[in-house]
């Protein structure tokens, strides 16, 4: 049962370089880059780096550079938003009507919340200093497979267009990739991961924390998949890249993860 298992899971990949390439050759999908994929011994390389920048090479320290000031509560003009108004622009977007009717990715109240940029400006207002200052906040209902855009005028704190649109996957949030993660590990097409996760670490994987998780939208493609993912692109659907902490990448390419129905189903082998 276990070589069944690794069969369609891969056994653990030997190192993220592996990875990569073997994904990249196999089925034409990029996995991750290597971002910390040597995350070992960080502290001790990081100090003895910081202890060489802190003195020229006469051992005279430079002069101490001031920090930061803190973030105001708001930008101007095309400045990044900043926290506290990124803050305010959730909770002017998610009004009682909304919230009460909708559900994020753990099926609780409210709608998951994906993106807050700040919005581009109208043709007219591209080359006005003055223009108003505007967030565009982006939710998904899994209520109903809806993706909810509003934009808000920061200056009068009003929502100054709403829209929906079904069918449509935008990039996968950090918690719904989780969220994903914890249903692979309680699903038995799960068990491949599990036993992979224990070779590399010898631990069990009880939670999707021990994880680093990627995941790509996945839309059905006719005859590409069993039955049960026929309305991924309707539903929001995802296949994961989990790779170890400090450890490798794990390769669970051929399972999909449909949020919206809360079921994994294993892709045909063409």
């Amino acid at each position: 049962m276990r070589k069944i298992v690794h069969r369609h899971l891969g056994k653990v990949v030997a190192g993220a370089a592996i990875a990569v390439a073997g994904t990249a050759v196999m089925v034409g999908v990029t996995l991750p880059g290597t971002a910390g994929a040597d995350e070992t011994g960080g502290a001790e390389a990081g100090g003895r780096s910081a202890q060489q920048a802190g003195q020229g090479q006469d051992g005279v320290r430079p002069g101490v550079v001031e920090q930061a000031p803190a973030e105001g509560s708001t930008g101007k003009g095309r400045d990044p938003l900043t926290d506290d108004e990124i803050k305010r622009v959730e909770r002017i977007a998610v009004n009682r009507q909304l919230l009460g009717s909708s559900e994020d990715v753990e099926g609780e109240r409210g709608p998951q919340r994906l993106t807050v940029d700040l919005a581009e400006p109208e043709d007219s207002e591209a080359d006005d200093p003055s223009a108003p200052r505007r967030a565009e906040v982006s939710f998904y209902d899994y209520k109903n497979d809806t993706l909810v855009t509003k934009i808000v005028d920061l200056a009068t704190g009003k929502v100054v267009q709403t829209g929906t649109e079904h069918g449509v996957q935008p990039p996968m949030s950090r918690a719904e990739n989780a969220e994903a993660a914890a249903l692979l590990i309680a699903d038995p097409l799960g068990a491949g991961l599990k036993a992979d996760y224990k070779d590399a670490t010898g631990k069990e994987l009880t939670s999707p924390d021990q994880l680093l998780l990627n995941g790509a939208v996945y839309r059905a493609a006719p005859g590409a998949q069993p039955a049960a993912l026929d309305k991924c692109g309707e539903h929001r659907c995802v296949r994961l890249f989990p790779k170890v902490k400090n450890g490798p990448w794990i390769d669970a390419r051929s399972l999909v993860i449909d949020l919206s129905a809360r079921k994994v189903a294993e892709l045909t082998r063409g």
